[in-house]
């Protein structure tokens, strides 16, 4: 039996074999696979075969997942080769007999490798620079420093001639692909956007080649042109996704075909880039920041950063030299929006130029070392259609939503982090009609509008002094003094929630927030506990603030497939007489998430006749 093991961890994976029909996985030494992890149980799983099948058993209660589903204790599945078997920090799969090793694990085995040897090669430039141009700080250097820049472009020419003649061809080919790789990317967004360029912008170095650059630029249009693409700017993300798999079968015979001056020259420009970006913008950030395809960047550390894409969540090849390099990346972040972190301040909320959202911790509070997180900002929004297509709600709940958004329903989005319920509140709050007046009231602005009059406000905290903090409670309080038709509240989370209440109780209806929770009825009881921050009053009167105020729950849930869903669509009705808790009945339900859609569960909203009579909904929607 062979195995494919991979421990998250450390990034690191292996090839196992194992002559037995019967394999015990755990981390007692007689264990077959021994797998040390707290997280392990002594004996965990066994592996049997039993004529030419093969079945997993749960020997723990400790969590395991077999092929994406939970495994309980006792239980066991069949298993195929190539299913996933996770345990802690640990991935395995049974490998096809005669197989000498899963290709896919070992070309990203090959490219970790490659690229951890071309980030040695550049932190060896990288201190020579240091030294030749005798730098101790660069947080404050600026890229429009052009003198500046050209000192140091000539001294990394100077060093990169010294090595290019010894260096690995292995580092070469990757260095290569790594940089056509982008340059096919940004062709395919920019056909994809017309002649706006969004993606993988090049420093514009000055120690370019024009015509070296143009032959690359060729070379990239003319493979993009030979792929099955749509070049429509609502679908980049699978453009992207087809032009990075045609770009892994054909790039041996474009690397083969290229000059060995023209491959040494994208050496010379790929190292010369990271270490413009390490010196002046964001690192190895900054290209990950430009990817269409990555929608969350997660750096834990300098050694470890994890990348979202398509819901799920990865680790990439990419680090930073040392944390002093990751805090001076830190500070080029915040200096722009005047905030900044340190050890009396060590943790911070901010957001880059572009409307990324980004969280910031640093030691004592993170003992991981520095860590940054960024939502990233979407500049394609998301519409009802897209939703549905992905199948994250049905065609006559999107049209129920749609009608309850026009018919000025009180709504709020609940779900857990990363679950989607920013994307989800701004599809709706798009409902809106265009002549009404809407205020947005969100920590970092993310919300994006088409209606003409948007008046956004964002929350500031306190400055160096401990002054000028104005909290999303402050804001909608002052919301009600300029005249609102609707007030979009991006997420509550504390005190904030009665204003909000109280605001939908006089005269503002329509209004949208979201706030975390695992249910609708979860959703409800945390509503009455961020009221309970801001006044101490008897929990009747709040829930009869909120029957009265809120009309719908929308609950979102993201799978561990990493697809987002709309699980629920239920509507606030009033109190329980018997034990005064909020009642609440479902309208829409996900019963199965593989094999199921968001289905009517038969119940008529009391507002319904309502609508129906505006034109807002139709008795089709509940059919």
């Amino acid at each position: 039996m062979e195995l494919w093991l991979f421990d998250h961890s450390q990034n690191e994976q292996s090839t196992l074999k194992v002559d037995t029909q019967s394999l015990l996985v755990g981390r007692d030494d007689d264990c077959h696979v021994k797998l040390k992890s707290t997280f392990v149980a002594r004996k965990h799983l066994k592996i049997q075969q039993k004529g030419n099948q093969f079945f997993v058993e749960n020997l723990s209660r400790a969590a395991t997942r077999v092929a994406g589903r939970d495994l309980g204790y006792n239980q066991s599945t069949k298993l195929d080769f190539g299913d996933e078997i996770q345990i802690g920090q640990y991935s395995l799969a049974m490998l096809r007999p005669g197989d000498q090793e899963d290709a896919s694990a070992s070309k990203r085995q090959t490219q970790q490798q490659n690229q951890q040897n071309l980030m040695q090669f550049e932190q060896q430039v990288h201190a020579q620079l240091l030294d030749r141009m005798n730098l101790r700080a660069t947080a404050d250097i600026k890229k429009t420093d052009t003198s500046y820049l050209k000192q140091m472009m000539w001294h990394l020419r100077s060093i990169l001639d010294e090595y290019i003649h010894d260096l690995d061809k292995t580092i070469i080919s990757h260095t290569v692909y790594s940089y056509l790789h982008r340059m096919v990317l940004a062709e395919v967004v920019r056909q994809c956007q017309g002649k706006v360029q969004t993606d993988y912008k090049f420093i514009d170095l000055p120690d370019a080649a024009p015509s070296f650059d143009q032959a690359l630029t060729q070379i990239a249009q003319d493979l993009v042109d030979t792929m099955p693409l749509l070049f429509d700017p609502t679908c980049v993300a699978e453009d992207v996704a087809i032009a990075e798999e045609v770009f892994e079968e054909q790039f041996d015979q474009i690397f083969a075909e290229l000059p060995k001056d023209l491959r040494h020259y994208i050496v010379h420009r790929i190292v010369s880039k990271d270490l413009v970006d390490i010196m002046l913008g964001l690192g190895p950030l900054q290209d990950l920041l430009e990817m269409a395809n990555v929608t969350e960047i997660m750096v834990v550390g300098k050694d470890r950063i994890y990348v979202e894409k398509n819901g799920i969540i990865q680790r990439t090849t990419r680090s930073f030299f040392s944390d002093e390099i990751l805090i001076s990346v830190i500070e080029r972040i915040l200096t722009p929006v005047g905030r900044r972190v340190d050890h009396s301040n060590p943790m911070v909320d901010a957001r880059l130029a572009d409307g990324s959202r980004v969280n910031i911790v640093i030691p004592p509070l993170s003992l991981a070392g520095p860590t940054l997180t960024i939502r990233k900002f979407s500049w394609i929004p998301f519409t009802i259609d897209d939703l549905v297509e992905r199948g994250s709600l049905s065609t006559h709940s999107a049209s129920f939503l749609q009608g309850c958004v026009l018919g000025r329903l009180n709504i709020i989005i609940s779900g857990g982090t990363g679950s989607g319920k920013t994307t989800l509140l701004n599809v709706l709050s798009s409902f809106a009609r265009q002549n009404e007046r809407i205020l947005t009231i969100e920590e970092s602005a993310e919300l994006q509008l088409p209606q003409p009059h948007v008046v956004p406000l964002e929350a500031r905290p306190a400055n160096v002094e401990g002054r000028g903090e104005y909290a999303i409670r402050d804001l909608l309080r002052n919301a009600l003094r300029m005249r609102p038709d609707r007030i979009i509240v991006g997420e509550v989370r504390g005190p904030e929630a009665l204003d909000m209440l109280q605001a939908m109780n006089t005269g503002h209806d329509g209004s949208l927030s979201t706030l975390h929770a695992n249910t609708p009825v979860d959703a409800m009881k945390r509503l009455e506990t961020l009221v309970l921050m801001a006044v101490d009053m008897p929990m009747r009167a709040i829930r009869e603030q909120i029957t009265s105020a809120v009309n719908l729950v929308v609950q979102v849930t993201r799978f561990s497939s990493g697809q987002r869903r709309i699980t629920a669509i239920s509507e606030v009705i009033g109190l329980d007489h018997e034990t005064n808790e909020v009642l609440l009945e479902d309208i829409f339900v996900l019963r199965d998430q593989d094999q199921d859609s968001l289905r009517h569960t038969g119940y008529i909203p009391t507002f319904a006749q309502r609508l129906i009579q505006k034109n807002f909904l139709t008795i089709d929607t509940f059919l």
